[in-house]
């Protein structure tokens, strides 16, 4: 088992089969010593587990789920990465993280959406796993997703 490997079970976590792209893209591009993935949707067993803007009130997707659903996408994100480099083991540093958050118009908790991300990635790969950042609020996303992940990683 290797290190990442271990350290994902620890956590109760695990990378999930990679999601087939749904357009004209590929999952991951490898350019020199990084990976960068293409945006990563929350799908569990290729199903999304809600859809729709992100807000307080009544048929909006509460900000603590959304939270969860960007975790999930960025195993999905994971997933891509272990798929160009072969081992989660290779990573050296988490370089940056790109969040979308589908918000509804009063909705300004995009960061602490875009924290399930971030957060799960430091608990992973510890100081590796620390990244510059963006949470941006978007009026939608493909599938009416609401949230969307893109990494950049650095390996060797």
């Amino acid at each position: 088992m290797s290190d990442i490997d271990a350290r994902l079970a620890e956590l109760g976590l695990d990378i999930p089969d990679l999601v087939p792209p749904v357009a004209a893209y590929v999952p991951a591009m490898i350019h020199g010593d990084l990976v960068y993935t293409a945006g990563q949707l929350p799908f569990i067993s290729g199903v999304l587990p809600a859809t729709g803007k992100v807000g307080e009130g009544h048929g909006l997707v509460p900000a603590a789920d959304a939270k969860e659903y960007a975790k999930t996408a960025v195993l999905n994100a994971l997933a891509a990465v272990k798929s160009a480099i072969g081992s989660l083991d290779r990573v050296t540093q988490i370089v940056k993280v790109t969040g979308f958050v589908a918000s509804d118009p009063s909705f300004s908790g995009q960061p602490g959406v875009i924290n399930g991300a971030s957060e799960t990635l430091v608990e992973i790969f510890g100081d590796a796993g620390r990244h510059a950042r963006s949470a941006v609020g978007v009026s939608v996303l493909p599938l009416d997703a609401p949230v969307e992940v893109e990494i950049i990683v650095a390996f060797r």
